[in-house]
This record gives C-alpha cells, structure tokens and sequence, in this order.
C-alpha cells in the first residue's frame, strides 16, 4: 500500500548518512530530484530485510522515491502547508535522540557515523524539512477520512478469503507496580538548583545553554531545551497549565510532573499554540530506595502466593503506577486497546511473560519502562488471544483501520491522477522498464 510504504523512507536515516554520496541524478519530479545515494541508501535498507539482489526492489525504490517528491513537491507550492525551522529542529533533535537511545552516547553516535553531531545535524536538516513537507501533504489528503460501520462491514464483506487479515497472537496483562521512593531531601536539592538555574537566567545566562548542559531531556537538550510549537492537550497537564501562563521570555516556577522535574521559558505564542524551553531534572534512583521497593513488592508476591489477597485487590491497595486507575490492565500505546502483539511489547515486559500461560503471576522483576525509568513490577498474563484471520465480531477495531487505510489509499491514488499529469517527470533510462505502481514514465 502506497500509504505505508513512504514509512519505510521516513526512518532509513542511518543508511543513508553511512551511504557514500554519489551525486548522480537518477529522476526529476516537479522541482525535486532523486540521486543514486538514496537509492542505494533504500537498496542496502531492504537487502538488510532479507530481500535478495533485484531490479525489481530498485524499481519499488524509485517508485516510493517519486511518490515522496511528487508530495514534496506540491507541499511547497501549497501555501497551506508549512514546514517552518522549528518544527524541523524539533525533529532533527529527536532523530538525534533516537540515535544516542540505541547507540548509548553522543560520543558514539559520533563514532559510528565517522561525523561530529553538528556535521549530521546539517546532513539531516534538509532529509527531515522535505520528509516533514510529504507528511504534511499527505495527513491534508488524508487526514479527514473517516468510515462508518456500515462501511467497515461491506468492506469486509468484499475481502476474498485470501485478503481477510490474519491476526498475530495477542495477550492482555495486568500490572503492580511499586516505584523506588524519592526522598524529600533530594526533591528539595533539585528544587533549589533550578530555582538557581532560574535565577542564573534573570541575571543574563543563556536558557538555552544552560538547558544543553544540564537538562534531563535528550529530545530536547540539544536544542536548547525547546518543545516546537504545541497545542493544548499535547503536554502533561501540570507541565500545560505553567507554560500556558507565561509571557514572552517569563520563566515558571519549579513544576513537578512524573518525569521530574522542570522549569519552562516562554518563547512565543500564536493562538492557542506555544512553543516554549524547558530544562528537566530527574531525581536519582539510589540502591537504598531500589531495596526498599524490591522488600515491599516482595511482601505483595509472598500475600498473593499464600492467597491472602487477589491480585485485582492488590493492584487497587498498592500499586503506583497509571494502569491502577485501569484495573493494573496495560494499554498499547500505537493502538490504544489493552491488546498487544509480542513486538508491541516493552522489551523488559516481554521477557518477563514470554513463558507465561493464563493467571500465571510472574516473580517482582526490575523494570524500566519507555521514559527509562526503573520500577519493579509484577505482570499477570491476563488473557491471550490466539493468532488467526480476523472476523468482524473480534477483531473489527483491526478491520476498521484497514478499512480507513484503504479508504486513505482510494484518496491518495485519485491525488496523484489529478496532480500527476501537470507535473513534470523525467527518469534515467535504466528505470524505463520498471513496472511502477503509478505511471511516472507518460
């Protein structure tokens, strides 16, 4: 699917800066052009998926290639869509995140690449500023699609047997969750740094450098500790109701929320969107309060084996975690239900219940979870759903978002046809005997 497919070119970003650049034209669309490097860049991703030597993935990789810059290319002549330095900031700090997430440094990242983290920032920029330009052109397409029942089930109704989805194998768990106890005393040191922090900047300091030396936050330090433009809903709600206060330039007062501890610089406003910096603190995990929460989630497993209390009651009584106010039952966060796939899974999580069958209560394990803070917890395998094709009863939340992406493809493919026959293509040679999804070659 057409749709799906650009996703595949929105995170091939590692191959593509350790690709060698070769600066060969292979094909122009509107004002964008397609170099052999990122060809070859795609061509090593798929053959790193197991996909064998063809010209035939070559020809899928032009095709995708095209499809983006035909979007790419329309974003910049619509005037509505704009794609400003903030929010390519924004996202190049999260690539670079994301990078020092897998690699384990900066420093590493750095080794891996063979460049300085400015060099790939200034790679990146312009990959990022036209990848955000074809999603842009593409949620405007999109982006209003919707179905009714009615159409999800005809759509079914229309799947020959073949096309019915086949669902993976699903489980359901329940959590407790004991967190290692932050003591008043390091709260009060964090509170007074930044409240000196805070002070530093009233005195003339730069935030921005000081959120790049100090801050918590490694989606943002590198840039200065700046968010990009945000709506209302998109923050936690402590850290929204403080920014939404400020004025140009002004700085909170110290906020706590679950992942630390912040203070917040206004940048600026346009409507009901700010955009503003921020330097997070987060207290430190000491072995002593690690000990204490492994004695205290370990009294909680000793009770539930000796059946002294259910697990449901256990999650009400002393669980501190979100999902207590769910029943201790974990939500997907890419689906929103409380069912996930072996993959969707923390990794921490999965190894715990990978052996488990139903009620089964795991042993109290040490975990981390996605902001990479420590807790221990104790899982129950809560309920498992074989893996089989999908039907309209038990699976239609799966059946409808095929449907919404089939129904996205429908409004993609009739864009292309309106906006493709006035746009001007011209490809290498080489490509003319490929057999495209659309028709590039006219």
């Amino acid at each position: 699917m057409r749709i799906l497919s650009l996703i595949i070119i929105l995170i091939n970003i590692p191959f593509l800066l350790s690709s060698q650049s070769i600066d060969k034209i292979e094909a122009i669309i509107g004002s964008e052009m397609v170099l052999t490097s990122e060809i070859e860049s795609q061509y090593l991703q798929y053959l790193s998926q197991g996909y064998t030597k063809s010209d035939e993935v070559r020809c899928k990789i032009i095709d995708d290639l095209l499809f983006q810059n035909l979007l790419v290319h329309h974003a910049k002549l619509d005037s509505n869509i704009i794609v400003n330095n903030e929010d390519v900031s924004n996202e190049l700090s999260k690539r670079i995140s994301y990078f020092e997430q897998q690699l384990g440094s900066i420093e590493k990242v750095e080794l891996y690449f063979k460049k300085s983290i400015d060099l790939i920032r200034q790679e990146l920029t312009n990959i990022v500023k036209n990848q955000l330009y074809s999603q842009k052109m593409q949620s405007s397409i999109t982006n209003s699609t919707k179905v009714t029942p009615a159409e999800v089930k005809f759509y079914f109704s229309k799947l020959k047997f073949d096309e019915i989805p086949f669902v993976e194998e699903q489980i359901e768990l329940k959590q407790i969750v004991i967190k290692p106890k932050i003591s008043d005393k390091q709260k009060d040191l964090i509170r007074e740094k930044l409240n000196n922090f805070r002070n530093r900047v009233y005195n003339g300091e730069d935030f921005k450098v000081l959120a790049a030396l100090y801050s918590d936050d490694p989606g943002t330090s590198n840039n200065g500790g700046e968010l990009g433009f945000m709506n209302r809903g998109q923050l936690v709600a402590e850290f929204e109701r403080a920014a939404f206060k400020l004025k140009d330039n002004e700085i909170s007062e110290v906020i706590e929320t679950k992942y630390g501890f912040h203070i917040i610089q206004m940048i600026s406003r346009r409507g009901e969107e700010i955009n503003v910096r921020h330097i997070l603190l987060k207290p430190k995990v000491t072995s002593l309060s690690l000990k204490n929460a492994k004695d205290d989630i370990s009294k909680i497993k000793l009770d539930l084996d000796s059946n002294l209390i259910s697990f449901e009651d256990a999650i009400i009584k002393f669980s501190e975690d979100e999902s207590k106010n769910n029943g201790g039952l974990l939500i997907n966060p890419s689906t929103g239900s409380s069912k996930f796939t072996s993959e969707q899974l923390n990794p921490s999580v999965k190894y715990i219940v990978e052996n488990m069958s139903i009620n089964d209560i795991s042993l109290p394990t040490l975990t981390n979870s996605e902001n990479n803070e420590q807790s221990y917890r104790i899982v129950m395998l809560y309920a498992k759903t074989a893996a089989h094709q999908a039907n309209i009863i038990d699976d239609y939340t799966n059946i409808q978002e095929f449907a919404i992406n089939n129904k996205k493809q429908e409004a993609i493919n009739n864009w292309i046809s309106d906006n493709l026959s006035n746009t001007f293509v011209k490809l290498s040679d080489e490509f003319y005997s490929c057999e495209f999804y659309n028709k590039w070659i006219k």
